[in-house]
């Protein structure tokens, strides 16, 4: 049975932060049975934010953890691939917002600036038999994906799984959204680089999590948990379930391939079930592509082909900073006018534009037979 530990805390008060995580980890003994060495603490960056905007692993719940790894011997390397370009200068400029480098001062724990990558060849895939990551990820004795509770415009929920995503170097992301412009295969792509990083244990910082067009865009949701378990996707299920999200891809590929069973989870603490919560707000995008076995495959395409929602640009809020067009996976975005143009014919519907726009200048629109066709 994989252990599961759910504990409350309210905010983000440094020492209870702290003392909770402390307490969530202590209860996966598996812990403290890794012998001492170099561990990297993946967390959830994304890109350019402060700590209160809620879209980046809190640097207090980072710090926890960095933390009781070396009060058990280890050596702490904190880092991840935000998304856009990957180089020193930005990977600077992101710690310093996120409180991650203040982190390091006070912990004396290392920071990842290296920005090489390095072929992988996984043995068990399922989708992708090479993946490229980045290298200095892969010179660790562990890893800990050290995620963010947050909804998601393309795959309905991202935590301990997605949150490994940021394994592969920067813009190398988008030749996936590009390549596997599916939901199911997306997902499975994602359990592909999960397998192959068995990451041996997993923390989700759910003190404040997102709802609503996450991962950027959405709602600060003040939850009040922190959650860790040995199995990742086992503590996926656990978080998608307190937050009333059903039909996320990842969990439902997960559980499909055989790396868990639900009935396995052996809660330490609280369960999902003495915990009242009303259901996250789902995001506009939500059933865009992973709508299999609903309705006949002739009707899905259909759908998908035309009512399914899309980026939009708010021209009021645009800055013209063209992060979106650099970014965007299929190159279907333009500037006009100092203003981003989005060809919605040639769109992916990946929203990596949505996710990356720091200006919250990239809306959804939905078709108006969205609602009556999926109910939300």
């Amino acid at each position: 049975m994989g252990k599961v530990a759910i504990y409350k805390c309210g905010d983000y008060e440094y020492n209870r932060v702290l003392d909770t995580v402390a307490k969530v980890l202590d209860d996966i003994p598996s812990i403290k049975l890794l012998r001492p060495g170099r561990v990297l603490v993946k967390i959830n960056l994304l890109k350019l934010n402060k700590p209160e905007d809620g879209v980046t692993t809190h640097p207090f719940v980072v710090e926890g953890v960095v933390r009781y790894l070396q009060g058990l011997g280890h050596h702490v390397l904190i880092g991840d691939s935000p998304g856009g370009p990957f180089n020193p200068v930005i990977l600077k400029a992101i710690y310093d917002a996120s409180g991650i480098a203040s982190v390091a001062a006070r912990t004396g724990c290392e920071l990842n600036f290296s920005t090489d990558s390095i072929d992988v060849k996984p043995q068990n895939s399922k989708l992708v038999h090479s993946l490229k990551l980045v290298k200095a990820f892969t010179e660790v004795d562990y890893v800990i994906s050290c995620a963010k509770l947050k909804t998601h415009t393309m795959m309905t929920y991202t935590g301990a799984v997605k949150n490994l995503f940021g394994m592969i170097p920067g813009v190398t992301k988008a030749d996936y959204h590009l390549k596997l412009n599916d939901i199911a295969h997306f997902a499975d792509m994602l359990l592909d680089v999960c397998d192959y990083v068995r990451p041996d244990f997993s923390i989700i910082d759910g003190i404040h999590a997102m709802e609503g067009d996450g991962p950027s865009s959405g709602d600060i949701r003040e939850l009040g948990l922190l959650l860790a378990g040995e199995s990742p996707y086992e503590l996926d299920h656990s978080a998608a379930k307190i937050a009333g999200l059903s039909n996320v891809p990842t969990i439902i590929q997960a559980e499909a391939r055989g790396l868990f069973d639900q009935k396995d989870i052996e809660y330490t603490n609280i369960t999902p079930e003495e915990l009242t919560v009303l259901p996250f707000r789902l995001p506009g995008s939500t059933h865009v592509n992973f709508v299999k076995g609903r309705i006949p495959k002739y009707v899905e395409n259909f759908l998908l082909d035309s009512i399914r929602p899309y980026p939009m640009v708010k021209k009021d809020l645009c800055v013209g900073c063209g992060i979106c067009a650099r970014n965007c996976p299929p190159k279907v975005i333009s500037m006009v006018d100092h203003k981003a143009v989005i060809d919605t014919e040639h769109c992916i519907r990946c929203f990596c534009c949505h996710e990356l726009c720091p200006e919250k200048a990239i809306g959804i629109k939905r078709h108006p037979l969205h609602r009556l066709v999926f109910g939300k």
